[in-house]
C-alpha cells in the first residue's frame, strides 16, 4: 500500500511540474510576443513594426477591411485621400486610394489600400535604410510606372487579369537619392556593387511587404522594374 501510495505520488508530482513548466512558458511566449509585436498574430499591424512572421497574414486581413487597413495608414501618419468606387467588372475598383503621402513620381497614384500599407512599411523599413548604409544617401524619391490599368496579364485577350486592373499593384523603375543619383532597375541592377547591393536589398526587403515581388530576376518582361502586388497570397508568396 505505502509503495503504491508513493508511486501515485510521484506521477502526480510530474503532472503537476508538467503543468508548471507548460505555464512558464506560455508566460515566456507571451512577454516576447508583446516585445516583438510584428511576430505576433493578435497585435494590431502598425508602419512603424517591422516585418515579421505575422505581417502577411495582418495585410492579408487588411484587404476584406478597408476601413482598418485605412486605420493603418493613419496611424503610421501617412497621408491619403479616399476616392469612391469607380470601373466595373473585372476593373472595378472598390478600394482607390490616392497616396499622397510617400515621396512617389508621378504624385498622388491610385492603389488599393493593402498595396499603400505595402509600401508605406517598405519604404521605412527597407528602402531608406538600405539607401543610406549602402549608398550613403537617403531616398528623395521613387519613379514609379503606374498603378491601375484595366488590362490582362502580358497585355493579352486571353488569361488572367493582372493585379494592376484593379490598381492593386505598382511597377517601381528608380529611386532618386538626396545627393542628385539615380538608381534604375534596367541601368543598374547590373551596375556597381554598391547598386546591385541595394536593389537586392531592397528587393528582398519588399517581400515582408507584398504578396508578389517580380524583378529582373523572374523574367525579361521585368527587366526595367519591380513590380508589387497584394494578391491573394498563395504559400510562401512570390518573391523573386
Amino acid at each position: 500500500m505505502k509503495l503504491r501510495t508513493t508511486i501515485g505520488r510521484f506521477v502526480l508530482d510530474r503532472r503537476l511540474i508538467g503543468l508548471l513548466v507548460l505555464a512558464a512558458f506560455a508566460l515566456a511566449a507571451r512577454g516576447w510576443l508583446h516585445d516583438h509585436p510584428q511576430h505576433n498574430p493578435w497585435a494590431p499591424l502598425e508602419i512603424d513594426h517591422p516585418p515579421g512572421w505575422a505581417t502577411a497574414t495582418k495585410i492579408s486581413a487588411l484587404r476584406s477591411d478597408l476601413s482598418a487597413c485605412r486605420a493603418v495608414l493613419e496611424r503610421g501618419e501617412v497621408a491619403f485621400t479616399a476616392l469612391p468606387p469607380a470601373g466595373e467588372g473585372q476593373c472595378a475598383r472598390f478600394d482607390r486610394t490616392a497616396l499622397t503621402g510617400l515621396s512617389l513620381a508621378p504624385s498622388g497614384p491610385q492603389m488599393t489600400c493593402p498595396v499603400a500599407t505595402g509600401l508605406a512599411l517598405w519604404l521605412r523599413h527597407s528602402v531608406n535604410p538600405a539607401a543610406e548604409n549602402i549608398l550613403g544617401s537617403p531616398v528623395r524619391r521613387i519613379e514609379h510606372l503606374g498603378t491601375w490599368s484595366c488590362r490582362r496579364i502580358g497585355g493579352g485577350e486571353q488569361g488572367n487579369w493582372s493585379e494592376h486592373a484593379t490598381g492593386n499593384a505598382i511597377d517601381i523603375a528608380a529611386f532618386v537619392l538626396e545627393d542628385g543619383r539615380r538608381i534604375s532597375v534596367l541601368a543598374d541592377w547590373g551596375g556597381s556593387p554598391e547598386e546591385q547591393a541595394f536593389l537586392r536589398q531592397v528587393r528582398d526587403g519588399a517581400c515582408g511587404s507584398f504578396a508578389t515581388v517580380l524583378s529582373p530576376d523572374y523574367n525579361a518582361a521585368h527587366a526595367d522594374h519591380f513590380h508589387f502586388d497584394q494578391a491573394e497570397r498563395m504559400i510562401g508568396g512570390v518573391c523573386r
